[in-house]
């Protein structure tokens, strides 16, 4: 499995570009997953259902399943927050990983950065951030630059970059 990171401050844009950017992976035969890091609690369980209510009852983890999907629901209580690594490690084999948010992990990124948002790019500061795709013109960078809505670009560089293979030729 490859990792390939989607960085940027909030705003700019790095949600839509994976919605833009999965389809065209896809497209080319890869099998792709995501990790996204949320800094705010969030629950995708319900107050009442029956996962939610053994959760409650002090269940370590809980698998929801249905014929569509499965859902794993791990109680962290008072373990630390899991690595990139550790997350990484519970995922099902794939061609690549798109990881959101997780900033200090030291994978490759692309850095979605919009002048409009009014912050500092954060590539002068990362060495691991190879790319970045942008609204800007005059961005100085000798990072390759590519222009933000164009997903295509943006998967063949991800693709040439991890040296993945295009799996529709």
């Amino acid at each position: 499995m490859k990792a390939f990171g989607i960085a940027g401050w909030s705003g700019s844009g790095k949600t839509t570009l994976l919605e833009k950017l999965i389809p065209q992976l896809t497209a080319r035969g890869l099998t792709v997953s995501v990790i996204k890091h949320a800094h705010h609690g969030f629950d995708i369980d319900r107050p009442g259902k029956d996962s939610y209510r053994h959760r409650e009852a002090g269940a370590h983890e809980v698998l929801l399943a249905c014929g569509d999907r499965w859902a794993l629901m791990h109680e962290r209580r008072a373990e630390a927050e899991p690595t990139l690594a550790e997350l990484l490690a519970r995922l099902a084999p794939c061609d690549l990983v798109l990881i959101e948010g997780f900033k200090q992990e030291p994978v490759p990124k692309l850095e979605v950065w919009r002048a409009a948002n009014g912050k500092p790019p954060l590539f002068a500061e990362r060495s691991d951030i190879v790319a970045v795709a942008t609204d800007a013109d005059d961005l100085p960078t000798a990072l390759p630059r590519l222009p933000i809505d164009d997903a295509a670009a943006i998967a063949q560089f991800v693709i040439e970059h991890l040296q993945l293979q295009d799996k529709t030729c």
